[in-house]
């Protein structure tokens, strides 16, 4: 049987999500610009928290959610190991996020690039509402807009 966890991701963790989202970025194309300093871009000073999910003690996902307003938190650098999509790990990892959110007294929202590579699809597939687009510039020819979620409501 596989064992999951979500656990507070470590400094010691840096180095294989380095690793993991440069897979990621080279089989589904995010994030669509790499970061000069990917490890600088997975450790955002405005963090409330920063996770990895493990498969038998192997990182196969990561989540870091920041503050937005002190109400609200957006889910940033959310990606799962090529390997393991459509296995429900971004879901679950989702599903954190929101808790955690809930407990902090936050909204959670995320914003993602409106790309062929289908984080669309997989946010509306979670139950995130679309609440507005945002025209982007930095997206050359692979994407023109944002698209802001909301997360669903908790039961």
């Amino acid at each position: 049987m596989t064992s999951i966890l979500i656990r507070t991701r470590t400094a010691a963790d840096l180095e294989d999500c380095v690793r993991l989202l440069a897979e990621v970025h080279k089989t589904a194309g995010y994030p669509l610009n790499w970061p000069a300093d990917p490890g600088g871009w997975l450790s955002p000073e405005e963090a409330l928290g920063s996770w990895v999910l493990t498969l038998d003690g192997e990182i196969a996902g990561h989540l870091i959610v920041t503050a937005e307003r002190s109400d609200t938190a957006l889910v940033e650098r959310l990606f799962v190991d090529p390997r393991r999509t459509r296995a429900g790990l971004g879901r679950q990892l989702l599903e954190y996020a929101t808790g955690f959110a809930a407990e902090q007294g936050r909204q959670l929202i995320l914003d993602v690039v409106n790309s062929r590579h289908g984080a669309v699809e997989f946010y509306q597939r979670a139950g995130w509402r679309e609440i507005g687009r945002i025209p982007i510039s930095w997206g050359g020819e692979l994407a023109s807009e944002m698209i802001r979620f909301e997360a669903p409501a908790r039961a």
